[in-house]
């Protein structure tokens, strides 16, 4: 692999990353969006300092030799805590127990990158190697210490990921249970990584030469491996948040129908500035809500009990169920406030003619406006 199959999908965990930072901003207490930000972010570290062109230049900055080496199983071993992590607070629980796993894997983890940083200042590795530093030192005390402490701790994230993704995958459905799925299938790329990289390594031990496998085979598995845990990750959540905003989208449109029916005789009909359409959904839909309880507050006084009653008795006996029979009495009520306050343009009534509950389920209402026949039948009788 040359220097652009690393930074590419550095670049590409940077883009992502920067694509959450507001949300991060606006909900940093949220320990799951902490933890998917955390583990993009040390996805792409890992990625730009394993490039051998990273990994020259920071030998260079530093004037260590070979300093990027625990520099870089540092990050694994980081990421790899991230992604446990990640996936204890994304399956949830009981807060203490969620926090109470996290800080243990994140303190192993934390023992284990303080032991290769000692490793590797113990050990002695005068020769710069920039691909094959694993099997060049699997020999050099300290140094072949560390390097299996790196290789263990991965392959211990390696099988825990497995497991808990694995059991979790067999109690849910959909597109969760497809995203472990996918990430399970990263992981066994990620254990084949492992297998290359040991092999070639106690291959080392023995007098032999396997070296290909640590510096061809395995950074390829690890970069599939890689990407496809990130699109496991992904695929959930931003299903998840795709699902909000067509759910949310969904509502806006159903929510048209009472806003245009409260149209004509509303405070917001002659707003010269209306919200921009790129506008976030939720705002949107919130916009509109706010239009809606403005209408109906204005129409209170016109409001008809009686016709209310009437109509939610004639749904009910057309077979609607109490809430759509409430929806379509409400519908019918509006409907005729509206065209009552029509009929008097100076609004010189100003108190309802008896105590009326306003509606309450808009959606309901607002389908009712567009498809019921009772609320239909009520709008042609007024109009003869």
């Amino acid at each position: 692999m040359d220097g652009s199959s690393y930074y590419l999908p550095a670049v590409a965990m940077a883009a992502v990353l920067a694509v959450k930072s507001p949300s991060l901003r606006r909900s940093w207490r949220d320990p799951l969006l902490r933890s998917v930000c955390w583990l993009l972010a040390l996805t792409g570290l890992v990625f730009f300092f394993a490039a051998p062109p990273t990994i020259a230049e920071v030998n260079d900055l530093v004037g260590v030799t070979n300093v990027s080496a625990p520099l870089v199983y540092c990050l694994l071993s980081a990421f790899s805590a991230a992604c446990l992590v990640l996936i204890v607070n994304w399956r949830g629980g009981p807060p203490e127990l969620t926090r109470r796993t996290s800080r243990r894997w994140i303190t192993g983890y934390g023992v284990v990158i303080v032991a290769l940083v000692v490793l590797f200042a113990l050990g002695d590795t005068p020769v710069e190697r920039l691909r094959d530093f694993d099997t060049y030192y699997a020999d050099e005390p300290f140094v072949r210490e560390m390097i299996v402490l790196y290789l263990g701790a991965l392959a211990v994230a390696g099988v825990a990921m497995n497991v808990m993704c694995g059991r979790w995958a067999l109690q849910v459905h959909g597109r969760l249970r497809a995203g472990l799925l996918i990430i399970v299938a990263g992981y066994v790329c990620n254990i084949a990584y492992l297998t290359a990289k040991f092999t070639a390594v106690v291959t080392r031990w023995n007098g032999g030469n396997l070296d290909h496998l640590s510096t061809d085979v395995a950074p390829v598995l690890a970069s599939a491996g890689a990407q496809i845990s990130a699109v496991g990750f992904c695929l959930p959540l931003a299903c998840q948040r795709a699902g909000d905003t067509w759910s949310t989208w969904c509502t806006y449109r159903r929510l048209g129908p009472l806003w245009r029916e409260l149209a004509p005789v509303s405070p917001y009909a002659g707003r010269t500035a209306r919200m921009s359409w790129w506008s976030p959904a939720e705002l949107q839909v919130t916009q509109r809500e706010s239009d809606i309880h403005d209408g109906l507050l204005s129409l209170h006084p016109y409001f008809d009990t009686g016709l209310r009653a009437r109509v939610h008795a004639e749904a009910l006996a057309t077979g609607s169920d109490p809430a759509q029979a409430r929806a379509e009495a409400d519908a019918a009520m509006v409907a005729a406030a509206v065209r009552a306050r029509t009929a008097d343009p100076e609004g010189t009534r100003t108190e309802p003619t008896e105590p009326t509950e306003a509606p309450r389920d808009l959606v309901r209402m607002s389908q009712a406006l567009h498809h019921s026949p009772v609320v239909e039948a009520t709008r042609n009788e007024a109009h003869r």
